[in-house]
């Protein structure tokens, strides 16, 4: 489970040791050497880092609806433009978008992801 790797959270745990930067650590202790030991980690520590995985996807969560946000407002800013585009007898397809098309519909997009999900978010340098 190294997906954790390159997020900021500061989380108090049972020996008020800190997370440092990354949520793949705990004082310490890997998240995954923790994930891997939880048989002899006390409620306490298991707790803490539940709750540090917990107020980290809340953070992504926020990030993800603030995003998601943006794109429908820039998304209806270029349907409102494609609209007067059209009202005014312009062509709203271009030469450039049949050709993105074409290269859209001949690549295998089975899931594959142009962005590289496991880079650190620029707000994670703070």
């Amino acid at each position: 489970m190294s997906g954790f790797s390159g997020t900021i959270v500061q989380v108090k745990v049972a020996d008020r040791s800190r997370v440092s930067k990354g949520v793949d650590r705990v004082g310490d202790e890997r998240f995954d050497e923790v994930l891997l030991d939880l048989e002899h980690k006390s409620n306490e520590e298991l707790r803490s880092v539940l709750n540090a995985l917990q107020e980290e996807e809340q953070k992504i969560s926020y990030r993800r609806r603030v995003l998601h946000g943006k794109m429908d407002i820039l998304r209806a800013e270029l349907v409102r433009r494609l609209k007067d585009q059209r009202e005014a007898g312009e062509d709203v397809i271009s030469g450039g978008d049949i050709d993105r098309l074409i290269e859209i519909l001949a690549s295998d997009l089975r899931g594959v992801s142009n962005v590289d999900v496991a880079a650190p978010l620029e707000d994670d340098e703070e």
